[in-house]
């Protein structure tokens, strides 16, 4: 999304100067461009931002807009800048963050045309982290993320242990706040923390990956923004059964060579499938008549085209919380599946197992868990 490797049209025509710049630099109301000093975190942004590649633009750089130099003349220009209808979704308002578990349905800034391959908006899941390796080499590694995350505590961060059990603190850092790997455009940038202490379910198994829980401690705090916040955790074996979850990751989007990573953070729509379900269905594959699916995980998908892949490892499913449908818990961690996008779902560690573990392990680092449970 970042480039478009056309060269720059804007103000072509037109005897008025105009300049591309990012859609946070230029007022809507008069289409010139905002002063950086003037550029503030209380300035409304109602707009549409078409992220399709290869369709003709005025600017190079996907959340970039033509906008008119101040004092040049009063000429209204051509704009890739769509001024919002009645009809259009706008942002809601920036959340309390003071709260766990608050998707930004329609993001922040802006909302998303063009989004084909099921691109989440704009910070519209602030406790998606990617947990990346320190020595990443993208000649090498596969993919922008080693693993997928949420953040639970300022601190915390949740993922599954099969991603970091092998690594050491100083081998890999967190960021949030992410949304397009490709570009640093947006008005809010990411966040990034080393890594104090990585804390691997004791209980965990590498080859079957019973147990896949683990939590990164942080050296420091992450900040609150617009764009980052905690998600909910369940009670202790609770059971979640909606069928309007989500999983998110930059992971690929179909399996094998033809999926390709994404550039963009994802969002799919999935739903719980029963325990029982989902050992019937899993038993009709590879896995043969005799699998039995251990209690430490909880399932979601079974839809075609529609799962989360390879890359997705260690990140979230979040539901609507049942006595909240406005606030989000997590109810899995993305751990395995037979495939990608098949009529088999994906298997998820069940969060709501781990609960009374994490807050032990909370406890013992003498940290609250309000952040995760208010």
């Amino acid at each position: 999304m970042g480039g478009f490797g056309a060269q720059e049209k804007c103000g072509e025509g037109s005897k008025v100067h105009f300049k591309c710049v990012p859609y946070h630099r230029c007022d809507g109301n008069t289409n010139t461009i905002i002063p950086e000093e003037e550029d503030t975190d209380t300035n409304d942004y109602s707009l549409l931002i078409d992220i399709r590649l290869g369709v003709p633009k005025l600017c190079s750089k996907a959340l970039d807009v033509c906008c008119q130099i101040p004092n040049t003349t009063s000429e209204i220009p051509p704009t890739t800048k769509p001024q919002p209808t009645d009809n259009t979704p706008k942002p809601q308002p920036t959340p309390n963050l003071s709260f766990c578990g608050i998707r930004n349905n329609n993001g922040i800034d802006f909302k998303i045309t063009g989004n084909s391959h099921n691109e989440a908006e704009y910070g519209e899941f602030p406790w998606m982290v990617a947990v990346l390796k320190k020595n990443y080499d993208p000649s090498v590694d596969q993919g922008f993320a080693l693993c997928g995350g949420s953040l639970i505590a300022p601190r915390v961060i949740l993922t599954g242990a099969h991603c970091v059990h092998k690594f050491k603190p100083e081998e890999i850092k967190i960021r949030a706040g992410e949304w397009d790997t490709q570009t640093e455009d947006e008005r809010f940038p990411y966040q990034e923390r080393q890594v104090e202490e990585i804390i691997i379910h004791e209980a965990f198994k590498d080859g079957t990956l019973l147990n896949d829980v683990a939590l990164i401690v942080l050296e420091k705090p992450f900040l609150k923004a617009k764009h980052i916040g905690t998600v909910c955790l369940p009670n202790q074996d609770q059971v979640i059964s909606s069928q309007e979850c989500f999983g998110t990751g930059w992971g690929k989007n179909a399996y094998g060579s033809e999926g390709q990573y994404q550039m963009i953070l994802k969002k799919i729509e999935l739903p719980i499938v029963p325990h029982a379900q989902c050992e019937t269905a899993l038993r009709k594959t590879k896995l043969g008549n005799f699998f039995k699916l251990h209690k430490s995980f909880t399932c979601a998908g079974g839809i075609p085209g529609r799962d989360t892949c390879t890359g997705d490892g260690g990140s979230p499913l979040v539901c609507p919380d049942p006595e909240n449908p406005a606030r989000y818990i997590q109810a899995g961690i993305v751990a395995w599946g037979v495939g990608c996008g098949t009529t088999t779902p994906g298997v998820y560690a069940d969060v709501a197992k781990f609960r009374g573990w994490v807050d032990a392990q909370m406890e013992r680092l003498e940290l609250s868990n309000k952040p995760y449970t208010t």
